[in-house]
């Protein structure tokens, strides 16, 4: 440091630039002398003050190895957390040449070029280290697939080996960069260079690629395909009943990014191996995990669960495999104070495990219903999502459950609470379908006068301007169904919550499909029931509206229009 500030204030640096020249024969040691002097931070300013970025960048034209090498070297330690020095390489157009050597000298194995190399790779990692733009610079110039047939060639060199990591795991975090890496053969070098390490901190230096990439669905599949769930499974299984610390470290390590292979994606052949091969499957491994006490073991568990439940063959055969006791143990682990995360992925398994027809009745008769209500009290958007998810796909055409549920005033009560969540749409949403469709399969007379007791008429009224088709129908077949079983009890909120109006206006609008003015026309002939009901649709001209709906090129709409202006005729 004194030599550095003693060769800055004699005013060597500006005499260094004029000797930077390919002529000179000192030209490589004072490249090496600034490579030094640039080492330490106060002095990357003054050297790109002093002019030498320029004649640096010139340099690397040159075809001498030691110029070259103390060039990148120089280059590198200036850019190294200095914005004035990587701004002043971008202006000469420094990155370029190099990606250019890299290129040109990636399939040379010897130590030389090898050198060289870990040299460019070190300069381009100081030159784009957290910073979008630069990083962005560098995958537009073609650097990744580059980089990728580096670390195939170079995986015993430990240094050039290292630098690539350090690279990739600048490049991975930016969403550009994953579609370049998804047309190489990353998945294959890094799962190849990873089951060959021993040393945790090499592993850990894996691990940081790896998590940014398995993001990406097209990675996250050539990851599985090239054996990365394997060696997870292997690590958890050596360091799960450890007390050191790199193997409590690595076991974390191993089940994040299990979890993340197993968060959504595509499904395809390449996940279903996994699922298949009976007790010895990665799949049955993998499940093993959930009486684990590492709540990261339990989650990758669960999410092992929810993720093979995408298709009805899954579920069908992991239902009568006794999958859902297991789910239910694991929910029961974190009722109190327990871990969201775990909670939302086990409800996530069971929601998916509910939607073939043959596994509902077997789901509700082994408790799901009841271990899901527990979670009632959660004040956790994501589990109360859900926990209203799971309900709804337990009680499709289930009139029994639904009547049940429908009847528990605790649960309606809650729902009429969610329904104006305004600020989680998605719990907003579900409670609303949910109210609905305890009416829609119950079809019992108990449930609504539950609901209506409880204030959830207005929800259901609301829910039948939605902008989504599927939320209209459901909340005018459940109100179609209060008119005809419940209508006196109703009346009263029907009223408040101006249905009528919303159902003229649904009526009158070009843009409503044809089966929300089918069901429209179908609550309105039910309405007239009742007296200040009917008052309100004869003040409304609701003849003139339906009269032009006999024409109506669906016909069901069409012949629904006749029947509707009959009564309306008749009631007048």
């Amino acid at each position: 440091m004194e030599t550095s500030e003693k060769i800055q204030k004699s005013g060597a640096l500006q005499v260094f630039a004029s000797l930077l020249t390919p002529q000179s024969s000192c030209t490589a040691k004072v490249a090496n002398i600034i490579a030094e002097v640039a080492r330490n931070e106060f002095m990357r300013n003054p050297c790109v003050d002093a002019g030498l970025i320029p004649p640096l960048v010139q340099l690397l034209n040159c075809k001498d190895q030691e110029v070259l090498l103390q060039t990148g070297r120089a280059l590198g330690n200036i850019c190294y957390d200095s914005h004035e020095g990587r701004n002043a390489v971008d202006r000469a157009g420094g990155a370029h040449i190099v990606v250019d050597h890299i290129r040109s000298l990636c399939s040379k194995t010897d130590p030389a070029s090898e050198k060289l190399l870990t040299v460019f790779c070190g300069m381009l990692m100081n030159y784009s280290n957290e910073n979008d733009t630069l990083q962005s610079q560098l995958i537009n110039m073609g650097v990744i697939p580059t980089l990728v047939k580096l670390l195939g060639i170079h995986c015993q060199n430990a240094a050039l080996t290292e630098m690539c990591l350090v690279a990739f795991g600048n490049l991975a975090e930016l969403e550009s960069s994953k579609e370049q890496f998804a047309y190489t053969n990353i998945a294959e070098e890094l799962v190849k260079l990873f089951k060959k390490q021993i040393e945790h901190d090499k592993k850990e230096m894996i691990f940081e690629v790896l998590a940014p990439l398995a993001e990406n669905d097209v990675i996250k599949l050539q990851l599985v395909e090239a054996g990365l769930v394997e060696c997870l499974l292997e690590i958890v299984q050596k360091t799960v009943d450890s007390d050191k610390e790199d193997d409590i470290a690595e076991l974390k390590t191993a089940s994040d990014l299990m979890v993340l292979l197993l968060l959504g994606g595509k499904y395809n052949e390449s996940m279903q191996k996994l699922f298949e091969g009976g007790k010895g499957s990665v799949f049955q491994r993998v499940l093993s995990w959930i009486p684990s006490n590492s709540h990261q073991l339990q989650l990758a568990g669960a999410l092992a669960i929810a993720n093979f439940a995408r298709n009805d063959g899954n579920c069908i055969h992991m239902v009568d495999n006794g999958i859902v006791q297991k789910l239910m143990d694991l929910l029961d682990r974190h009722v109190e104070d327990g871990n969201v995360t775990v909670q939302h992925a086990a409800l996530s398994a069971l929601r998916n495990l509910a939607i073939p027809v043959v596994n509902k009745a077997k789901m509700l008769s082994a408790g799901v219903a009841e271990a899901v209500l527990k979670f009632l009290r959660s004040e956790m958007p994501p589990v109360q999502f859900k926990l209203l998810g799971t309900l709804r796909m337990l009680i499709d055409a289930q009139a029994e459950a639904a009547e049940q549920l429908g009847k528990n005033v605790k649960l309606v009560e809650r729902l009429v609470e969610w329904c104006e969540a305004k600020d989680h749409a998605g719990v907003m949403g579900e409670s609303n379908r949910l109210l609905s469709a305890l009416i829609r399969h119950s079809k019992s007379k108990d449930v609504i006068r539950t609901i209506v007791q409880s204030g959830g008429i207005k929800h259901l009224v609301t829910m039948a301007t939605s902008e989504h088709v599927i939320m209209q129908n459901e909340a005018l077949v459940a109100l179609a169904l209060i008119a005809a079983l419940e209508l006196v009890t109703a009346e009263k909120d029907l009223e408040n919550a101006q249905l009528v109006q919303i159902l003229h206006r649904l009526l009158s609008d070009d843009r409503s499909a044809p089966e929300i003015k089918y069901n429209s026309m179908v609550l309105i002939c039910a309405l007239i029931g009742s007296e200040p009901l009917q008052k309100e649709v004869q003040s409304m001209a609701f003849l003139e509206v339906v009269s032009k709906l006999r024409s109506h090129e669906n016909k069901t709409v069409a012949q629904q229009a006749l029947l509707t202006e009959q009564r309306l005729a008749v009631e007048s």
